[in-house]
């Protein structure tokens, strides 16, 4: 474990540098912030995470968000981005969160292994158990550090408190914009407003549920 954290710490300078490039190369001003559970668990910890995220968005720097593996442990670590970026979209009160993946989204079956395989278009909250299972069934991603079903549970996290989500094919990066212009692009999980309760005390609720599994 010392050894992958100290990997770690060496990558993330590297990371962030062609992030830096990158975004500079449009105009924009990239940042970068680094979490673990604890920044959720902590009243005072979090309130400072979310105020980061307010003063960054504020003036225009567009926020890139990873574990901080070089100091997260079993106890404090979300393990896979999926969950990561369920988060910070609740504690950015986005509208809408955007995995992307190497297929087209959320399938009855692995589009890989089963040609019959159909693309599922939305998910309700009528359906969202079932699309838990079809998940199950679906392909896991070799890009990433999480699956299909892992993205179904980021849904189920974020839908609740009123944010939209969308799964779709990362090949082509233009497909963000398209989906932005209100095209549709994949598989949308539809928000629904349910958690009327303070936003901190649901993550973690969600967190400890999913240790619990």
């Amino acid at each position: 474990m010392p050894e992958k954290q100290a990997c770690a710490a060496v990558g993330q300078g590297k990371l962030m540098m062609n992030y830096y490039k990158l975004f500079a190369e449009y105009g924009q001003i990239a940042s970068q912030v680094l979490m673990t559970k604890y920044n959720l668990g902590q009243e005072k910890a979090y309130e400072n995470l979310k105020n980061t995220f307010q003063e960054l968005l504020k003036y225009g720097s567009i926020p890139i968000v990873n574990e901080n593996d070089a100091i997260a442990t079993d106890e404090i670590e979300f393990g896979e981005n999926d969950t990561l970026s369920a988060m910070v979209a609740a504690i950015t009160k986005a509208d809408m969160l955007i995995l992307l993946t190497d297929t087209d989204g959320l399938y009855t079956d692995d589009p890989f292994q089963n040609k019959d395989a159909k693309l599922i278009d939305i998910v309700t909250n009528g359906v969202r158990q079932e699309a838990r299972t079809m998940a199950k069934k679906s392909s896991d991603s070799d890009v990433g550090t999480g699956g299909m079903y892992t993205k179904v549970l980021a849904a189920n996290i974020i839908n609740p408190l009123g944010i939209d989500m969308m799964i779709t094919n990362g090949k082509n990066p233009a497909i963000i914009t398209k989906i932005l212009n209100g095209e549709k692009h994949g598989t949308l999980f539809v928000a629904q407003k349910e958690v009327e309760t303070d936003t901190r005390d649901y993550l973690v609720s969600k967190i400890n549920e999913s240790g619990r599994k």
